[in-house]
């Protein structure tokens, strides 16, 4: 009977082990520059945000985006509906980060879990997009404004990619950073809003 217990008590050491393995490596990334939605909320810039304040690394989803990936409407929060307060417009009022269309900026991503990485892409809503609507594909410019690959390697703790702000936009947009995992079926996804 002992050895039983005892067996038992070392099995349901490893199974916690595992979990608590498994739970530190869902822990990954989001971007601060310009501020992602996820990380307002974690700042408690914005409220009403649900689970995503404590964990604004996890927006987790399918790789393969436009073609795949989460659908219409659950962009923001990478399919994921513990974190669908993401996806809500809030009537346009999200706060947004100032930019200028054609200036130099740098795109920043912070990590909890350095991955291997294909690449990072940026995308960019159309002119005349309803922000009043939960994100979908179509209010957005078809490619990427920005792609910067990575061929398998890791970022660091922290990755800073140079670029441009796109040109000819108006008003308020969102802008849609994609960090795709190179070992994995996933990918993480962000929303930053902006105003031109």
């Amino acid at each position: 009977m002992r050895k039983r217990i005892g067996v038992a008590a070392i099995s349901l050491a490893v199974a916690g082990i595992s979990v608590v393995a498994t739970g530190s490596a869902t822990s990954h990334g989001y971007t601060d520059q310009p501020i992602s939605r996820q990380k307002l909320c974690a700042n408690r810039t914005v409220t009403g945000c649900g689970e995503i304040i404590y964990e604004p690394q996890s927006v987790e989803g399918p790789k393969g985006f436009p073609s795949a990936g989460p659908a219409d409407g659950k962009i923001c929060a990478g399919g994921n509906s513990r974190f669908a307060q993401l996806d809500d417009p809030r009537g346009g009022n999200w706060p947004a980060t100032n930019v200028t269309g054609g200036q130099g900026y740098s795109f920043r991503w912070q990590f909890t879990a350095m991955h291997a990485t294909t690449d990072f892409k940026y995308y960019i809503t159309k002119n005349g997009w309803n922000r009043n609507q939960p994100l979908t594909r179509a209010a957005l410019d078809p490619q990427p404004f920005l792609t910067v690959k990575y061929n398998g390697a890791r970022p660091g703790s922290t990755a800073v990619h140079q670029g441009s702000i796109p040109t000819g936009k108006t008003g308020k947009h969102i802008i849609l950073s994609v960090w795709t995992v190179h070992d994995t079926t996933n990918a993480f996804y962000a929303c930053s809003d902006v105003q031109f």
